[in-house]
């Protein structure tokens, strides 16, 4: 019977321990190579989540990033959209923009008083989601819409201002709320102001890497009312983007084209709920989403989404699955990742 010299034990104890070296090093690259990380600060990165919120026939965006969050339209005023927003967790929005004053996309932010108490002897008021900014377009068809929002914000000391093309605003952090870089337009813009990194006028450092949103539509120069004025916004996040439309009507898509001819995204929110007189394929093609949503109340008396739209976003896109519908699959949720791209959330 052959037995194990003190020598032999050595050298079969130190191939053990070869082998357990070489696979924690394999696991350790294997699970690097799957992780996506910031380089300088070695924290994880997270995705920007565009939430599409069933409102019926209306429009709410919600925007979320790092636990922050921002809103593009409100919807209409009696859809409840705050009571989402509370059932999500969310206490304060960093800004909201509502891009015209039609009831449907900016009646929501009524709700905003709903409940409002007034505190200090400043009278100043106070709500269930606290609202650090709001951005209006300059839609001259303003009305009982218009005049109830501003006597909300000016209730809530919610401070106002007007987006044109140019203007940039850097992230959903609070580091967005002093530092917007632009053309020139009624923001009272900051000399030297960085649109992606820099430090604030409430002296916060931008957030590095953050989601950069950039006013597209309308340029300053042009005095619209209703739907044509809508505002669009361009959201950016490293190789993934988001194009918000509004109510843009096909002419409104045109001049827009004129200015950014190169204009492409890889969601698309379908622009007046997918009216016939939106959504021409000319800009539809250039645009070229991978992934296309409308919001639409279910059963409405405009037969919206136009039947005309639909065919052509199944053309564009090349798979009907990749179109999402709000009175047919509720409120989806996409996710845009610096790195991967666009992504829908199925949580």
């Amino acid at each position: 019977m052959e037995h194990f010299s003190f020598d032999k034990a050595m050298r079969v104890r130190a191939a053990l321990f070869a082998l357990v070296m070489i696979f924690s090093l394999v696991s350790a690259v294997f699970v690097a190579g799957c992780t996506y990380v910031i380089d300088e600060g070695g924290n994880e990165v997270v995705p920007l989540r565009v939430s599409f919120i069933d409102v019926g026939q209306g429009l709410a965006v919600l925007l979320e990033h790092g636990g922050r969050f921002a809103m593009y339209d409100m919807g209409p005023d009696s859809a409840g959209v705050v009571d989402s927003l509370v059932a999500r967790g969310v206490d304060t929005l960093e800004w909201v923009v509502l891009g015209h004053w039609h009831r449907d996309h900016a009646g929501g932010f009524m709700e905003f008083a709903a409940g409002c108490g007034v505190s200090g002897e400043a009278g100043v008021g106070f709500a269930r989601v606290h609202v650090r900014r709001l951005f209006v377009g300059p839609d001259t068809a303003g009305g009982f819409v218009r005049d109830s929002v501003l006597r909300v914000a000016r209730r809530l000391d919610i401070p106002v201002d007007t987006l044109v093309r140019g203007d940039v605003f850097s992230g959903v952090g609070e580091g967005s709320l002093g530092c917007v870089a632009g053309s020139g337009g009624a923001l009272g813009l900051a000399a030297g102001c960085g649109s992606v990194e820099g430090v604030g006028d409430d002296g916060l450092l931008m957030e590095r890497n953050a989601p950069r949103v950039e006013v597209l539509w309308p340029p300053d120069y042009v005095r619209e009312g209703g739907n044509p004025a809508s505002v669009v916004l361009r959201v950016e996040y490293g190789a993934s983007t988001a194009l918000l439309t509004g109510d843009l009507d096909s002419a409104g898509e045109r001049r827009l084209l004129e200015l950014s001819p190169s204009l492409s995204a890889g969601l698309l929110q379908v622009g007046h709920h997918g009216s016939a007189g939106s959504s021409s394929l000319r800009f539809v093609a250039q645009v070229a989403p991978e992934y296309a949503v409308v919001s639409v109340g279910a059963g409405n008396g405009y037969g919206h989404p136009a039947p005309s739209v639909v065919n052509k976003f199944g053309f564009v896109l090349g798979d009907t699955a990749r179109f999402f519908r709000t009175d047919r699959d509720g409120s989806v949720t996409f996710e845009l990742w610096p790195d991967l791209g666009v992504v829908v959330n199925t949580n």
